[in-house]
């Protein structure tokens, strides 16, 4: 390893999503060098000494790759003002940095930290502001000492500075005790980069600590993918291979986390299964909550029914078919019941139907859905309030209210009916904590489409609920006459019974052909900015919305987003804007949360407009659509991972959502993710029109693959059990 000292003379690349810099750095011999790798905060005029290395770049020449990074507290003016204009110290640009460093010449430094009430005596500035620079001058020692520990064991300053928030001063004690905590406690940092760490601190291979992260890591690999329990022996050779240590500490490992009971261990079918203990106690109380509100006694309903039907009918001017009757009436008999249908069968008629008669019984009802898109399209639909699922439960944020749900055993709901819309996309453990907050003797009606993806997060609930045979289910598979007009009804059902739709000419359902990728990415700017806004006049970013298969491939996702960005909403001369990593976020832009977070209360999934931006603070606001109306939700620099444009979306982030209109690509490119109940997912996400652009060829595999996604769930068997009276 060499040293290097010098002053950074010019920053000629920065990546802000990693921190990696090129710079051209002046030694004190009055030598010019390029120094590359993870540099956060640096700024022209630093003082630096850099350790690293000197290699060979093919195209570039000779340069400094650097490990480690210390940086000098200035003590010049200039140096200072320099330091004060880099942006570390937020809120402060150049202006802002020559008043600070004209007032308090070489000692603004130490005024801004010790005195802020100085500051704010300088115009512009106000106390609040004044104490939150404090605050980061205090800082900046702290984070120096740990980036310079971390990046010896091979943490970059961009981890570093992620590191240093979560755990502040003590950073260094914990990261030395465990480094697998990290892992768990900082985004970005996986087990696999947590176990390279503890091999530079020296952690054995066969370390506890070391089996047990891995353990943990590979079960939650595997929920990831919707399953609820894991079978030992493929958990335990999963564990094997990645570790290379034998089978018996990993045994030894599974023993000790089912004793502190974050494993539960169960046998079935001559298999031993591991669950996550959240995930067993969901699965076990989903069964045992639904069993208890079966056989609960309910408010009897005082009504003619069939009468108050038929008035109903009379009134809306709608001929009700058969087993549409059926799930009226039985819903009002059944504690439990479940109703399901492909688009066009009357799900939004029949829960009005039953909540008109409702009323009339004088029971009092409550409506929900798992998203906002989707609370407030069933509460436009019915007339009556909606909700999401967390806000019904008065789900609060976790530093107002621990992230708990406030209503539960304690506190149930107030209600004798809850109605749950859009069911198929409500996962395991939201389920749980629903059935929780519901009062024996209320009614539980649950709507959605069985034939639509599952859930994003673990378990397939509603199958499992139809398919177990204990809970009252009626199918609606007759389509009212003014949607066999639509061909976007007609060719769902068509997708879903597995015939190809038709691709005649229509009002609402559009195929181009068009073979090549490439093409299509050159197509959609001028569609959906366009000809569809003005074949049916509406918002281009509001109203229409590109599915895709895939995040990665030309006409993937990731893709799609730069190119409908620059299509959608350029950039102005006036555009406020801010880079971050390989993201650019303009005011206006369509954005989503990737992430759930109970903070804010916005979860996975969620889509909103930028509403405000501020490149120098590095902020932004999103506004977010719910039953309500618009709620504006701030991110710091910090947080803005949690967003991704959305100007395209995948079709399982589309789940719950209605647009007006739907674009879809379908190219062989997306071979791997091309099945029946994905294209009959996005098909049905639209309301007025459907475009496919790609090929027929495309279209026959997703309609030929019948492969239904298999979650490993015992929820069916727990339910029959449960009903059943068996332990």
């Amino acid at each position: 390893m060499n040293t290097l000292e010098g002053t950074v003379e010019r920053i000629t690349f920065f990546n802000e999503e990693n921190s990696y810099a090129v710079a051209k750095v002046r030694l004190s011999s009055g030598e010019l060098v390029t120094v590359t790798g993870e540099l956060p905060h640096l700024y022209v005029g630093e003082k630096l000494r850099l350790t690293g290395q000197w290699v060979e770049h093919k195209e570039y020449g000779k340069q400094f790759q650097v490990h480690i990074r210390e940086s000098e507290i200035p003590t010049t003016e200039k140096g200072i003002e320099r330091f004060l204009a880099s942006g570390f110290v937020k809120g402060v640009r150049s202006a802002t940095a020559k008043k600070l460093v004209a007032r308090f010449g070489v000692s603004a430094l130490d005024v801004i930290e010790n005195d802020p009430e100085r500051v704010a005596e300088i115009p512009g500035i106000s106390l609040a502001k004044a104490q939150k620079m404090a605050q980061h001058i205090k800082a900046y020692s702290d984070i120096q000492r740990i980036i310079v520990f971390l990046q010896g064991i091979g943490i970059g300053p961009g981890y570093a500075m992620k590191i240093y928030r979560r755990y502040q001063g003590e950073a260094v004690a914990l990261v030395r005790e465990n480094p697998y905590r990290l892992a768990d406690d900082i985004i970005g940092i996986g087990f696999k980069k947590a176990d390279q760490i503890a091999q530079n601190l020296g952690i054995q291979p066969d370390s506890p600590y070391r089996i047990r992260a891995a353990l943990r890591y590979l079960m939650n690999e595997l929920c990831n993918e919707g399953h609820i329990f894991v079978d030992e022996h493929i958990l335990t050779d999963a564990a094997v291979k990645e570790l290379a240590v034998g089978e018996l500490p990993v045994a030894a490992e599974i023993e000790r986390l089912i004793v502190e009971k974050e494993f539960i261990r169960e046998f079935h079918n001559g298999r031993s299964i591991l669950y996550l203990a959240p995930f067993y106690y969901c699965e076990t109380g989903v069964a045992a909550r639904l069993a208890e509100l079966a056989r609960a006694r309910l408010k009897p309903v005082t009504i003619d029914a069939m009468k108050a039907l038929d008035r109903f009918s009379a009134e809306h001017r709608i001929q009700l078919a058969p087993n549409q009757r059926e799930a009226v009436l039985k819903s009002l008999d059944n504690g439990l019941m479940v109703i399901t249908g492909g688009p066009g069968t009357g799900k939004t008629t029949i829960v009005k139907a039953i909540l008109s008669l409702l009323k009339k019984a004088g029971l009092r009802s409550a409506l929900a859905a798992p998203t906002g898109r989707a609370a407030k399209r069933l509460a436009e639909a019915t007339g009556e309030p909606a909700q999401t699922i967390h806000r019904l439960l008065g789900f609060g944020s976790e530093k107002a209210d621990g992230g708990r749900f406030r209503h539960n055993e304690s506190e149930p709901l107030d209600a004798e009916v809850l109605i749950v819309d859009e069911f198929s996309m409500v996962d395991l453990m939201l389920f749980y904590h629903l059935l929780k907050a519901i009062a024996p003797g209320t009614r539980l009606i649950m709507v959605g489409d069985v034939d639509q993806l599952p859930s994003v997060g673990p378990g397939t609930v509603l199958r499992d609920l139809i398919a177990s045979g204990q809970i009252t289910a009626v199918r609606l598979n007759v389509i009212f006459r003014q949607s066999r007009e639509s061909m976007i009804v007609e060719n769902a059902h068509r997708i879903n019974r597995g015939e190809f739709p038709q691709l005649v000419k229509s009002k609402d359902f559009f195929f181009m052909p068009e073979e090549k990728p490439e093409n299509i990415v050159q197509l959609l700017p001028d569609l959906i900015s366009r000809r569809i806004p003005g074949y049916l006049h509406c918002d281009p970013v509001e109203d229409i919305q590109v599915l895709a298969p895939m995040r990665r491939t030309l006409t993937g996702v990731d893709h799609l987003n730069q190119v409908l960005q620059e299509a959608l909403n350029p950039k102005q001369p006036e555009t406020l804007e801010f880079r971050y990593g390989s993201q650019v976020f303009r005011l206006g832009d369509k954005v989503m949360q990737v992430k759930n977070n109970y903070q804010k209360l916005v979860f996975n999934g969620d889509i909103g407009r930028i509403r405000e931006l501020d490149p120098e603070e590095r902020r932004l606001v999103v506004g977010f659509q719910e039953v309500e109306g618009e709620r504006l939700v701030e991110y710091e620099e910090d947080e803005v991972d949690q967003l991704v444009l959305s100007y395209a979306i995948s079709v399982h982030k589309s789940q719950g959502n209605e647009y007006p209109v739907v674009v879809m690509p379908v190219t062989t490119q997306h071979f791997l993710m091309l099945q029946r109940n994905l294209l009959y997912t996005a098909v049905t996400r639209a309301k007025k029109m459907v475009v496919l652009i790609g090929t027929k060829k495309a279209i026959a595999i997703a309609v030929n693959n019948n492969r239904i996604e298999e979650r490993n769930s015992l929820l069916q068997k727990r339910l029959i059990s449960a009903f059943q009276g068996e332990a």
